[in-house]
């Protein structure tokens, strides 16, 4: 087996790591872009500034990105940046806040529009150094050389490429991630789980990316069990071992869907990957037996008469472990017609990286997932 692996950003992660910041940027020139989520404690925003500021940097700062902000707010970002002349743009705040700040890194030196790069305009490996401070945790594609973008003129999700190097470093404070005391907590980690699953079970996964996502795996399934509580440490390094595991893996087929879904109707893309894995599980339970049945081991399925018998108990665990999270295996309370989903799923199917499921991915079969579950 051949195996080519780069892993360029630099990676901070810890307690009180946001504190390095100035030393990061101040790597890229004097003035810093700084694209926040509009949901952060101001205090939190500020404390950022200064940590720029007492680094002898001009701190710039954009605190407009809000849940519902479409793709196109990274042409705001881009037109306050060269105003300003910036060096770099940091993306701090939850996944839109990373994909719109990412987005404008790329736009900016080019001064394209945010539909040119959706519509698959070529950049000329000229961008902004790009800092990824997360406070929701990593996603499939935040450590990827491609990642997922609604098109806010028909609400479909397309895949955009990143130039090389374009991630300069992510910055992992353990201490911004308290929303995992809330409601929507659960949600997150179901989330990573997800994506794990898939990346493990993927065509493309290799040693690698087998050791990085069953140590992941095997956080979730202490966070699910309670025994870690709803511990940001955890979290953290499991949201973190699943994008690098994704990195030498693929995403798959239940990603590209929920992606879609929650980009076409006001429901999260975590409820989402919530309703679609069991229904994806059992498509890998028959393609990946082994695999999933070691994810059943991992997630305290227990012992089985033979993988068969063990990877469809894996299907039945995955549920167990849904219901005192209070996750539901639907989105009917959503409303959601089938007349007007398929537009949406057929664009998921159509993405690059879902041919690296281990299923042939028809589209009877993202139908069926989806009708299933609306």
């Amino acid at each position: 087996m051949e195996l080519a692996f780069r892993f360029d950003p630099e990676i901070l992660m810890g307690a009180d790591t946001l504190s390095m910041a100035g030393t990061v940027c101040k790597r890229h020139g004097q003035r810093i872009m700084v694209a926040a989520d509009h949901s952060l404690d101001s205090a939190v925003v500020n404390r950022l500034k200064e940590i720029l500021e007492d680094s002898g940097l001009k701190a710039i700062v954009f605190d407009g990105i809000e849940n519902d902000s479409t793709a196109d707010m990274a042409e705001n970002i881009v037109e306050l940046s060269m105003a300003a002349h910036c060096d770099a743009i940091i993306g701090f705040g939850g996944r839109k806040a990373q994909i719109i700040a990412r987005m404008a890194a790329i736009m900016a030196p080019q001064r394209i529009s945010a539909f040119e790069l959706l519509d698959g305009r070529k950049f000329q490996n000229k961008f902004l150094p790009f800092i990824s401070i997360p406070t929701k945790g990593l996603d499939s594609f935040s450590l990827t050389d491609y990642f997922i973008v609604p098109d806010p003129r028909t609400r479909l999700i397309k895949s955009i490429l990143s130039p090389v190097n374009l991630c300069s470093a992510v910055i992992i404070d353990n201490s911004l991630h308290t929303f995992l005391s809330s409601v929507s907590g659960a949600a997150f980690i179901f989330d990573g789980f997800s994506s794990a699953v898939e990346a493990y079970c993927s065509s493309k996964a290799c040693f690698l990316s087998d050791a990085l996502l069953e140590r992941a795996i095997s956080f979730y399934a202490k966070l699910f069990k309670g025994g870690a509580g709803l511990n940001a440490d955890t979290f953290v390094q499991a949201s973190f071992l699943t994008a690098l595991g994704t990195s030498a893996s693929s995403p798959g087929a239940g990603a590209a869907l929920a992606d879609a879904v929650s980009a076409r109707f006001p429901v999260s893309k975590q409820q989402c990957s919530a309703a679609i894995l069991p229904a994806i599980a059992e498509k890998l339970s028959s393609a990946r037996p082994e695999k999933m049945a070691r994810v059943a081991g991992l997630i305290g399925a227990g012992k089985a008469a033979s993988v068969a018998e063990s990877a469809a108990a894996s299907v039945e665990a995955i549920r167990r472990v849904m219901e005192p999270m209070g996750l539901q295996a639907s989105l009917k309370e959503f409303n959601i017609q089938l007349d007007r989903v398929t537009a949406a799923i057929e664009a998921a199917r159509s993405l690059d990286f879902v041919a690296n499921s281990p299923w042939i991915v028809s589209e009877e079969d993202v139908f069926n997932i989806i009708k299933q579950i609306i």
